[in-house]
């Protein structure tokens, strides 16, 4: 089950904006935090219903990306050239 809530980041806690329902206690949740801009989809060609799908789709590799040997691929040309 997917079930997604809005929050705010404050002191090291998420505060949710509106709590879920029908959600038990000790459920286990994963954060993704996003810049606090908002992404204007419509200029990606991007509408709700298809953005909350790449959403979940992408959720499946964040701990990939977010890695540490991730990084070298944020400058990968200047790595590259450091082999």
């Amino acid at each position: 089950m997917l079930t997604k809530a809005e929050g705010i980041y404050r002191n090291g806690q998420v505060e949710l904006v509106e709590l879920p329902t029908n959600i038990p206690e000790n459920t286990r949740v994963m954060v993704t935090f996003t810049e606090s801009e908002a992404i204007a989809l419509a200029t990606h060609n991007i509408d709700q219903t298809q953005a909350e799908l790449l959403q979940v789709s992408f959720a499946t590799f964040a701990e990939d990306w977010n890695s540490p040997e991730m990084s070298i691929y944020d400058d990968y040309d200047t790595a590259k050239a450091h082999i």
